[in-house]
């Protein structure tokens, strides 16, 4: 019987813990087959597989790094200010009058184009988030195994060292009761 079977099976370990334990490590032996399975065995982050990107998801992720920046908000606000100051200032000669409908027009196209690829590389970097949650969750289950198994290993010592303890005393209570036979005796 190994070291780990006879904690389990020791009374400091209810059923209920017993039955949890086997299950964290049926856990870990499934987790380890499925390891041994794959090619890349490493859980590094830096060599979570990432497929080749295809053209229109570089442009997407192009796409959302240059509109969510506050150079493209400087450059567009500066952009809308200087329409409207144009226009506004021509008078009759104005390109798009009052109610700006061109510049509407174009914010709309602006828009309707970006918004899409701004959901594409968002949904694209949920995907590896969802890579790095897996991979978190499964370090986390090891960790996990790994401190069970060290609580094991401290609760076996323990209760080796109360055995030894116990008989220790015990060897100390006989000595001592045969000294005071002994003592007893001489009187």
């Amino acid at each position: 019987m190994t070291t780990t079977q006879t904690s389990v099976n020791s009374p400091s370990i209810s059923k209920e813990d017993a039955q949890q334990l086997e299950l964290l490590r049926e856990h870990r032996r499934r987790h380890r087959q499925r390891e041994k399975d794959k090619t890349n065995k490493s859980l590094n982050l830096e060599q979570i597989a990432i497929p080749t990107l295809t053209r229109g998801q570089r442009l997407a992720d192009q796409v959302a790094s240059v509109i969510g920046s506050w150079r493209f908000i400087i450059f567009q606000s500066t952009g809308i200010v200087l329409w409207i100051l144009g226009n506004a200032l021509s008078g009759a000669k104005a390109w798009d009058p009052y109610p700006f409908i061109l510049l509407n027009l174009l914010l709309s196209f602006q828009a309707a184009y970006t918004a899409p690829a701004i959901m594409m590389s968002q949904n694209r970097q949920s995907e590896l988030d969802r890579r790095h949650a897996q991979n978190d969750y499964e370090i986390n289950v090891k960790a996990e195994l790994e401190i069970e198994l060290l609580h094991e290993k401290i609760d076996i010592l323990k209760e080796q060292e109360m055995l030894r303890l116990t008989d220790s005393v015990r060897d100390l209570s006989a000595q001592l009761e045969k000294l005071s036979n002994q003592l007893l005796d001489k009187r």
